[in-house]
């Protein structure tokens, strides 16, 4: 759905028209799941993927269906993506963020963070098209690898974990 620079509805684009050129802004999420011990689970974004293929991801990112229920898509993505069942989502904040990627395409996004608990128990059934691999990583493990310019991970995700530490939120 594209947006305002505050995130209010403003129509609908095909997703390949919003990724290309300058992009069109629109809406999108980004799911961090936690850990019974608080730690995120990062998904490395299939090597399928046109936008940052391999790049780690904070754990589901996805776009909001028009008329879908909020909630009903953030669990419906944290399924498809990873198998997992997530408690329910809770809303922590926005922030809007243009970056390029490559000569590929571009995001233009207003981003909805959530979080969410999860208690994953075994194997954790990945979809290949969508996450390659998953890990888990604590806050300040995190924010270290960011302070020392980690160069795979997605700039949304960078986006988010500075903003979550700039709210206080752990």
């Amino acid at each position: 759905m594209t947006v305002d620079a505050e995130g209010a509805v403003l129509g609908v684009a095909e997703k390949t028209a919003c990724h290309s050129g300058e992009g069109i802004r629109h809406s999108a999420y980004l799911v961090m799941l936690f850990d019974g011990g608080g730690r995120l689970m990062l998904a490395r974004r299939s090597p399928h993927k046109t936008l940052w293929p391999g790049y780690w991801d904070g754990t589901v990112a996805g776009h909001f269906r028009p008329g879908e229920d909020k909630d009903a898509s953030l669990r419906r993505r944290v399924l498809e993506e990873t198998g997992l069942v997530c408690g329910t989502p809770v809303y922590l904040f926005k922030f809007a963020y243009v970056a390029r990627y490559e000569d590929v395409g571009v995001e233009n996004e207003v981003c909805e963070v959530y979080s969410a608990r999860i208690a994953p128990s075994g194997a954790i059934p990945l979809d290949p098209g969508e996450v390659s691999e998953c890990r888990f990583a604590g806050a300040a493990d995190l924010e270290k690898e960011i302070a020392a310019g980690a160069s795979d991970l997605a700039p949304w995700l960078v986006l988010a974990v500075r903003k979550r530490g700039e709210n206080g939120v752990r």
